[in-house]
C-alpha cells in the first residue's frame, strides 16, 4: 500500500487496551475495518508451549497483511514483554494472496483470518498471564494501523472446546513443510536478484512464490518465467544488509492449485 494512504488515526493508533477477559480468549478490540482478539487452547503442551491464534475478523472489503507487507504496509506484530511467565511468542502465517491495488503490490488476506501464535512459557509448571501489545494494518481504500493490548489468562478456562477447536483449525490451515516434489531450488543469481526454480503439483498458472523481507532484506514482486517445463521466479533484491547473516534463513511460501508449502531459504 502507498505509504501516503496510511492514516495515523489517534483512536486506532493510541495505546487503547481491550477490556480484560478472565478466559482463555481475550475480549474483542473493535476498529473501523474489523476487530481483533487473542484465543488460546488454554493448557500448555509437554514442551511448555501454549498454542493460540490472533483472530482478525475483517469487515467485507477490508484486507490485512502477510508477514511481508510489500511496498509500504504494516505486518502483524505481537509484543508479550508485559506478560507473566511468557518467554516468547511466535506468529505463523497461512498462505497469502497477492494483491495489486494500483498503488503497490503486496501479500495478505481479504477475508477473516486466524494467525497461529505459539507462546513459550518461561517456567512450564507455573501459571501464565498474557498481556500482548498488538500492532497490525487493515486496509480498504486506506490503511489504518490498529494498536491495542489484549489480556487473557489461559489457565482460567483450560477446557474451552470452542477455543481449542479454533486453534486446531488455524494450525491445520498452515502450509505444509516444503519437500523435494513441492518446494524450491535456489539457482545462481547476482547481488540484485534472487532466483528460484519451483516444483509443485498442478497447473503452473496457479503457482505463486512469496518470500519475506527480513533481517534488513527487502524484495520486489517476483517475475515468472516458464521454460522447458520449469517455472522460475526472479525476485529483485531492493535492499540487503552489508553482510549476509550466517544463521537461519528467509521465510518463503510456495502456493499451487493443490495447496501450499513453506520453508527457509539461504540468505542471498
Amino acid at each position: 500500500m502507498q505509504s501516503l494512504k496510511i492514516l495515523l488515526l489517534g483512536a486506532a493508533v493510541g495505546c487503547v487496551t481491550g477490556l480484560p477477559a478472565a478466559a482463555s480468549s481475550s475480549a474483542w478490540y473493535d476498529s473501523e475495518g474489523g476487530k481483533v482478539r487473542l484465543v488460546t487452547s488454554g493448557k500448555p503442551d509437554e514442551a511448555g508451549r501454549i498454542h493460540g491464534v490472533l483472530d482478525i475478523a475483517l469487515k467485507p472489503g477490508w484486507k490485512t497483511y502477510w508477514r511481508d507487507p510489500g511496498d509500504a504496509g504494516v505486518p502483524p506484530q505481537l509484543d508479550i514483554s508485559a506478560s507473566t511467565n511468557i518467554a516468547d511468542a511466535t506468529l505463523s502465517f497461512p498462505a497469502p494472496q497477492r494483491h495489486d491495488d494500483g498503488y503497490g503490490k503486496w501479500a495478505g488476506y481479504d477475508y477473516p483470518i486466524s494467525l497461529p501464535v505459539t507462546f513459550t512459557l518461561a517456567a512450564p509448571n507455573e501459571p501464565a498471564v498474557i498481556d500482548a501489545d498488538i500492532f497490525l494494518g487493515i486496509c480498504e481504500t486506506i490503511c489504518i494501523p490498529v494498536q491495542t493490548r489484549l489480556h487473557l489468562d489461559p489457565g482460567s478456562d483450560p477446557d474451552n472446546a470452542a477455543d481449542a477447536a479454533q486453534v486446531k483449525a488455524a494450525l491445520a490451515s498452515l502450509p505444509s513443510p516444503a519437500r523435494p516434489d513441492f518446494g524450491i531450488n535456489v539457482l545462481p543469481g547476482d547481488h540484485e536478484t534472487l532466483v528460484v526454480e519451483a516444483s509443485f503439483p498442478g497447473n503452473p498458472e496457479a503457482a505463486d512464490f512469496f518470500v519475506a523481507g527480513e533481517r534488513d532484506y527487502m524484495f520486489g514482486a517476483p517475475v515468472r518465467n516458464e521454460k522447458d517445463g520449469k517455472l522460475v521466479f526472479t525476485i529483485p533484491i531492493l535492499d540487503r544488509p552489508s553482510t549476509a547473516p550466517t544463521d537461519g534463513g528467509l521465510h518463503y511460501t510456495l502456493t499451487s492449485a493443490q495447496g501450499a508449502v513453506s520453508g527457509l531459504l539461504p540468505f542471498p
